[in-house]
């Protein structure tokens, strides 16, 4: 049986590895980005070189997969977070993180889901955030352009549920990743687990289970939905 093909964007790391090893477990053909083409071995088929964090940059990727056969599953996971006051923020903060964030899943969404119409359809869950659906100080800029990925992801799924292509967006709260410890002290992290419900952060595979299933096979009629995996953080 043919393998199924799968692209997960940043995925050397965090989130995004734990959900290119549950995908490369499971069997597809796993193609992982990273900024300079390289990884760890083991989880990922092959790795591509990626800088959104520029329109050639974003070009340049969408050239390359554009040359390779079509993708049944697509994982836009890669992201960039800028902490800053709105007062300090510049153009060059907001075209770095609507890059990164917003236009990059865009141009990567709809040139995939091309080929995905023409190929029996096809999954593609957007990464997004807590942030989409609350917010806090400091994270004007990253909530705005998560707020867009969900938007995004509910027209697409609109304009590409005839061809077959579920699209979703998943929200996580604070998840167990080096990013968090190294920037979070252990006080921080204890306040923040007192707030959440189930009392813990998520483990990356537990993300990673939710992307595996919306997926799947599965799925055959989950689209346009944001789905936030917080421990019920943005609820109280």
């Amino acid at each position: 049986m043919k393998k199924e093909r799968a692209l997960v964007t940043g995925s050397s790391r965090g989130i995004g590895k734990a959900i290119a090893k549950k995908l490369y477990t499971r069997g597809c053909y796993v193609v992982g980005t990273s900024t300079d083409g390289s990884g760890p071995s083991g989880f990922v088929d092959e790795w591509l070189k990626a800088d959104f964090s520029n329109l050639n940059g974003i070009k340049y990727f969408c050239d390359c997969i554009e040359k390779m056969d079509a993708f049944d599953v697509l994982v836009n996971n890669a992201g960039i977070n800028i902490i800053k006051s709105q007062d300090k923020i510049n153009n060059h903060d907001f075209e770095k993180i609507e890059n990164v964030n917003l236009k990059a899943p865009f141009y990567i969404s709809r040139d995939v889901a091309i080929k995905m119409s023409k190929n029996q359809g096809g999954r593609i869950v957007n990464i997004s955030s807590i942030w989409s659906v609350i917010s806090k100080s400091h994270r004007t800029l990253y909530s705005t352009m998560k707020a867009g990925i969900n938007g995004m992801t509910r027209s697409m799924s609109v304009e590409w549920g005839n061809s077959r292509i579920l699209i979703n967006s998943i929200s996580p709260g604070f998840v167990k990743t080096e990013l968090t410890k190294n920037s979070l002290s252990k006080e921080e992290m204890n306040n923040l687990e007192y707030q959440i419900p189930l009392n813990r952060f998520a483990e990356t595979n537990e993300i990673a289970e939710v992307v595996s299933f919306l997926v799947s096979k599965k799925n055959n009629y989950i689209t346009g939905q944001n789905i936030v995996v917080d421990g019920g953080f943005s609820i109280v």
